[in-house]
């Protein structure tokens, strides 16, 4: 039986877990080596594991691992696991955590996967970092991350910024004249997708914003979203992202 277990290395993101059974759950990561999978993980709810394992998968957690892979099973497991990314603030401040739970349930809906993509991947893993130790701008991110990871979704912007622009949804571009169509974003929201698109993370807080104007671009983001991939519309974190924001 035990021959029929291959074993391998990798990093992954905690995007989603679930119970099951009593003390089990299923954990489904982003991981560096295997696209998206699903992971069995046994005793993590008992009395015992709860202040080791359990703590590891919370929403956009980074991982070290090795997993076991068989052809026996659906799912994979882990022979070993612990934190890949020491986190610092993301478990103890409201905005981070807030942000890393959107952040992890828009890819959990929206990357389905199971090839690796080795720049996706190394996209989300440097965002975690980024989010945890940013100093400024954090009230920012969730709409600068949402702005790059289009890059590798498939519809970042296609075009160079001008100055009064209006932004065409269905094309991906950066137009002079309105849209004779409603799926655009007005010159105002085009010009902070251009900010977003220029700004390192690092300066998130170079792009000043009020509640209102962040929470318009956020709905101008989900708007270019859905437009090219429905399953945004699922996200249920948007609620509590704007009660923070």
């Amino acid at each position: 039986m035990a021959g029929t277990f291959r074993t391998y290395k990798g990093h992954g993101i905690v995007l989603h877990s679930l119970k099951y059974g009593d003390s089990s759950m299923v954990v489904h990561l982003l991981t560096d080596v295997r696209g998206r999978q699903s992971y069995m993980v046994q005793g993590v709810r008992s009395g015992r594991g709860r202040g080791s394992k359990l703590a590891l998968f919370q929403p956009l957690f980074a991982l070290e691992f090795e997993g076991l892979d068989s052809t026996r099973q659906q799912m994979h497991r882990f022979k070993e696991v612990q934190s890949g990314i020491i986190l610092q603030h993301i478990p103890f401040d409201v905005r981070r955590s807030t942000i890393a739970l959107f952040m992890a349930e828009v890819l959990y809906r929206l990357v389905r996967e199971s090839e690796p993509d080795p720049l996706l991947f190394d996209f989300v893993w440097e965002s975690v970092g980024a989010l945890d130790t940013l100093d400024e701008g954090v009230a920012n991110f969730h709409l600068w991350f949402l702005v790059n990871l289009s890059r590798f979704l498939g519809f970042f912007p296609g075009n160079r910024y001008r100055a009064d622009d209006w932004f065409d949804i269905r094309e991906g571009q950066y137009v002079s004249l309105r849209p004779s169509h409603p799926m655009a974003m007005e010159p105002a929201m085009a010009r902070l997708l251009n900010d977003f698109v220029e700004c390192d993370v690092r300066c998130l807080a170079e792009i000043g914003l009020n509640r209102g104007q962040r929470s318009a671009f956020l709905e101008a983001l989900l708007s270019y979203y859905g437009y090219h991939l429905d399953a945004i519309h699922a996200v249920q974190s948007v609620r509590i992202l704007q009660e923070v924001f």
